[in-house]
This record gives structure tokens, sequence and C-alpha cells, in this order.
């Protein structure tokens, strides 16, 4: 069965299944997920546990099977730890995942726990992973997307009982909080536990944030695209500082931002030569959280003159990244990116800018 990871702690309330299934690429979410589960097990008498790290393609997929039918001499009940960093078991770990599914049921004795990193549709279509998600529990663990980030800071500082001001001071300081966490959950949790530690139970007082909480962000650059086509000038010039602190390749960055004006030029084609949009979202292989902005663009702005102006300025981009000089444009290849993801961001409908 499929759980969404907000209700683990509900569901485990109620009982604890014999296998559960957690897959994602979020490590602070899915150690607590993990620590959650075993927390209750070892309540339940479940004290002995044997962890294994599926590595390389000669790992021993018997001893896994193994501990897992053998009866412990010191507990009547206990946890295996499986963990697949690849997410890829191979041939011979297949058929030992779809043994420990086949066993997992009415199996009170043995507690087993397998981590994998985000897998794609087609692992989550795999027999061996439909097989274990029938027997047991699944947990997709996505990361917390920079909208969600206030709430979820808000939510973790009301845990540890602290709380900000009311009303737009409050909003304000959250913001400032998510900006200077973005993309490491890691960093924030720890930011929140080190106010927890400065201050009292009870509402923060003015300033307390901004004093405490370190510049921690961790910049993707894919996650650059997705607020360049939202038409978040500002936040994107902030990741494109942050990642180019960070030692991102220039050329890297450039070659993402210019393969979404390739991407929206290919659809912009498609739509003039009379195919629908969901097609020419599909066949151009845009999915998850591009497809509504890719939509919105192409449905309001995204013209053909325009986009061809951008391609022009992303093949200008190109050169001066590559240490060309460009007529009208800066020569320093951070700045050139920050004016093309400028143009970017204004294909975004007015609404969606800030």
């Amino acid at each position: 069965m499929q759980l969404p990871l907000h209700q683990l702690a509900a569901h485990l309330q109620k009982q604890l299944r014999p296998l559960y299934l957690l897959h994602g690429d979020e490590p602070l979410l899915q150690q607590e997920a993990q620590d959650a589960i075993r927390a209750v097990a070892r309540a339940q008498g479940y004290t002995e546990r044997s962890s294994f790290t599926v590595a390389g393609a000669h790992f021993d997929w018997s001893a896994v099977l193994a501990a897992g039918s053998s009866l412990s001499l010191f507990a009547e009940r206990q946890i295996i730890d499986l963990r697949i960093p690849s997410g890829k078991p191979g041939k011979e770990g297949a058929a030992a995942l779809q043994q420990i599914a086949q066993a997992a049921p009415g199996n009170d004795a043995l507690l087993t726990l397998i981590s994998l990193p985000r897998l794609d549709k087609a692992t989550r279509s795999s027999a061996w992973f439909t097989a274990l998600e029938a027997a047991g529990v699944a947990l997709q663990i996505d990361p917390v997307e920079r909208g969600q980030l206030p709430g979820w800071i808000a939510q973790r500082l009301a845990a540890q009982g602290q709380s900000l001001p009311p009303g737009e001071a409050g909003q304000r300081t959250l913001q400032f909080f998510a900006e200077r966490v973005e993309g490491n959950l890691l960093a924030a949790h720890q930011e929140i536990q080190k106010l927890a530690l400065l201050y009292p139970p009870g509402e923060l007082p003015e300033g307390a944030v901004q004093a405490a909480v370190l510049n921690v962000a961790r910049y993707d650059v894919f996650k650059l695209s997705e607020a360049v086509l939202a038409g978040q000038a500002l936040r994107a010039q902030r990741m494109l500082d942050g990642l180019q602190a960070e030692g991102t390749a220039a050329v890297l960055t450039h070659w993402v931002l210019a393969e979404d004006i390739r991407a929206l030029k290919r659809c912009r084609d498609a739509l003039d030569a009379g195919k629908p949009l969901p097609m020419v979202l599909r066949e151009n292989r845009i999915w998850g959280a591009k497809e509504g902005l890719y939509g919105h663009i192409l449905q309001q702005r995204g013209n053909a003159p325009l986009l061809a102006r951008l391609l022009q300025s992303a093949h200008r981009v190109d050169g001066i990244v590559k240490g060309l000089k460009a007529p009208d444009w800066p020569q320093d290849a951070w700045q050139a990116l920050g004016r093309l993801a400028l143009q970017m961001s204004r294909l975004a409908p007015p609404a969606g800018r800030h």
C-alpha cells in the first residue's frame, strides 16, 4: 500500500506492518521516517537489528535471505535494515526482493525496512517494486519545495514549542529563513534546533531568526530553471549568485537555461503546426513541475518571434561562457547568465512573477 509521509506517525500508532519501503531523495526526511519506524519496532520487542547495504554487482543476497529466515538466539523479533543506494538491485536482487515480499505478510517476528533513492517510473513499475508495495507499506519521500518551505519551518518550530510573531512580520521572517536554507533541508533542521537551544519556548523575539540563522542555502541548477520559468526573477538571481559561489560551471548553468529555450521553441513550432498541447509536452518529455510552467508560457506569452529572440540571446551567452565577446552583452559569464535568466523570466504570465 502507498502511504503519504505525513500520515506515517498516525499509521504507526495504529499498527506496525512487517515490511516498509522508503524511496526518495531527501535524506533528512528519510532518516526521520526510518527512526520513527525503528522506535515503534523496538517498543514492540524488535530488539535485534541486521543492516545490509547493497554495493556492487557481487552483493551476497543469500545473506539477507538467511538473516530473515534464521531464528535469533537473543531476541524473538528482529529488524532487517536493507539499503540500496543505487536503486538498482540487479537480477539476483530483484528475485530476492520478491521472495522477501512473499514472506512478509503475517510474519510478526521480522520487520524488513528497505531504503531506496528516488526512483523513475520504470523502476516503480518493476515486478520487484510492485511486489514489495503490495506486501507492505511504501512511502515516497519527496523534497520540500521552495513554496512549501516556510510552512515546513513554522511546523518544525511549533513542534519544539516556538513560534514567530503573527501577521506580516512573521511571514517575512519565514521567507527570510527559507531563503537562507533553500535546497538544504538538513541545514534547515539544524538551524531550527539551534533556535531551541538559544531561546525558550514561546514567541521568538524580533530579530532572533535573522541573528541566528546562517546562509546555508544549497542551490540546484535544475531548480534555477524552474524559478526562471515561473518568472521569479529575484529568486533566480539569488540562485545564480549561489551557484557561482558554490563553483558550479557556467557552461552547465547555460546549458540548462538554453535547453529550456530550445524545448519551448520546439513545443511552439509543434503547436503552430496544429498539435494539441498535451501531446506536444509529452513528445518533448516535459513533465512534473515544468509541465504546468511550460503550459502557462506557451498558452499566454511564448510566441514564436519572442522565443526566436531568446534563442539568439542563448547563442550569444554560449559564446560568452566560452570566453568570446558579444556586442552589448556583459563579458562576465555570470552577468550574462543573469541577463539571459531575466529575459526568460519575462516569459511567465505577469500574475506568476515576483
